[in-house]
């Protein structure tokens, strides 16, 4: 199988849905290069997760078939360690930047965050695979989107406590809802020995992506540059017309 093709066939979902979230960021667009430095610091945030979890997965055995030990596994081991990784770089890295202005930009840096560890993520399982191309698809519809949505709960947090005074704890909020999510949709999937479980994990995407569309539309009826695009527009109408 041709390497190019695996390579776009792990990337290309996530460019969608990045382009898709920067395109929505209707009123003042985030420039590009912190949009690129976003997705690299998301690949970076993978060496942070395995530095956490390598050692903490010698020391916590998980026992296949123990529902309680896979939701340890699932919330704590897996989706607390990805997301807390996530969380720094967007904290402490994208959020004190004067570039995020508005609420929605959150949304942006933290999705593009999140499919830098995605995409890098995909990487692996798709050129690791015995059947790339279906694993490639399968992720596609699944793993990727299901990154997508966890980072733009945790943006729309962080958004309201970047620009809403009082409210800087909401960024703890939101790596407890990305969390959250994370850990049920994997929990489902780490359960599916149980037949008909793995509908739960789709069940709990469909939720999130409910969640996220909500969240973003939220955003952009919440930001601060809204009346100057509007004057924009009309005296760009107005000039036209006369």
């Amino acid at each position: 199988m041709n390497s190019f093709f695996l390579l776009a066939l792990a990337l290309a979902p996530g460019a969608i849905i990045g382009l898709y979230v920067y395109l929505k960021d209707k009123y003042e667009r985030e420039p590009i290069r912190l949009v690129v430095l976003a997705f690299f610091l998301g690949v970076a945030s993978t060496i942070v997760t395995f530095i956490i979890s390598f050692p903490i997965n010698k020391l916590v055995p998980i026992q296949v078939r123990s529902l309680s030990e896979q939701a340890i596994h699932a919330f704590l081991l897996v989706a607390l360690i990805e997301e807390f990784s996530k969380f720094i770089f967007v904290r402490w890295v994208l959020y004190p930047n004067k570039n995020f202005n508005e609420p929605f930009d959150g949304i942006v840096y933290a999705v593009s965050v999140s499919l830098g560890f995605a995409g890098f993520e995909n990487i692996l399982y798709v050129m690791n695979s015995d059947d790339a191309v279906a694993t490639g698809v399968m992720r596609m519809f699944t793993a990727v989107p299901a990154h997508a949505t966890f980072a733009v709960l945790m943006g729309y947090f962080l958004g309201i406590a970047k620009c809403e005074t009082n409210k800087a704890h909401y960024g703890w909020y939101g790596l407890l809802a990305a969390t959250l999510f994370h850990g049920a949709y994997d929990y489902f999937w780490f359960i599916s020995y149980i037949p008909g479980i793995w509908v739960g994990a789709i069940a709990s995407l469909l939720i999130g992506i409910f969640f996220s569309r909500k969240a973003m539309r939220m955003h952009q009826e919440a930001s601060p540059f809204i009346s100057t695009k509007e004057e924009e527009s009309a005296n760009k109408n107005n000039k036209q017309n006369s």
